[in-house]
């Protein structure tokens, strides 16, 4: 069995980055085990994560404490195999040779911890669905939410 030489990077792209891709790059890293590298950024960043986005996390067992919105930048894009949008649009730029996909995910910020849950739901199977695409072989952990 032959070793990849490159691990798979994924930059999930948001607006603000503060919710949305930030989950969705914490589940990414938490399920992957080093075998997929994931990425988050906002084509017009803020200040912080949504603080609902990061208590749900953290309920789930997952640490948001380094999460900060970063700039979203065609060079992010360009190291990267795969672009997945969450509402960022026509903002993103365009990288010949990266895959893009849109996934249609609702925005958590200001919404309830029930809401913020039923976000973090799809995008956790979204995520490891992606996971299985990438890494066929992957072993993946129980799901958070089953948990949690």
């Amino acid at each position: 069995m032959t070793v990849r030489q490159s691990t798979p990077q994924v930059v999930f792209a948001c607006v603000r980055n503060g919710g949305r891709s930030v989950i969705s790059r914490v589940l990414t890293e938490h399920y992957a085990g080093g075998r997929v590298r994931a990425l988050s950024a906002g084509t017009q960043p803020g200040e912080h994560i949504h603080a609902e986005v990061a208590e749900v996390l953290e309920k789930l067992g997952l640490d948001t404490s380094r999460e900060e919105p970063k700039l979203l930048t065609r060079d992010t894009i360009a190291a990267s195999t795969m672009a997945i949008t969450l509402g960022c649009g026509e903002e993103c730029p365009y990288v010949p040779g990266v895959t893009y996909v849109d996934w249609p995910v609702a925005d958590p910020g200001g919404q309830d911890e029930e809401a913020v849950r039923g976000i973090i739901a799809d995008l956790d199977g979204r995520v490891r669905d992606l996971l299985t695409e990438l890494v066929p072989d992957i072993q993946l952990p129980p799901s958070v939410l089953a948990q949690g």
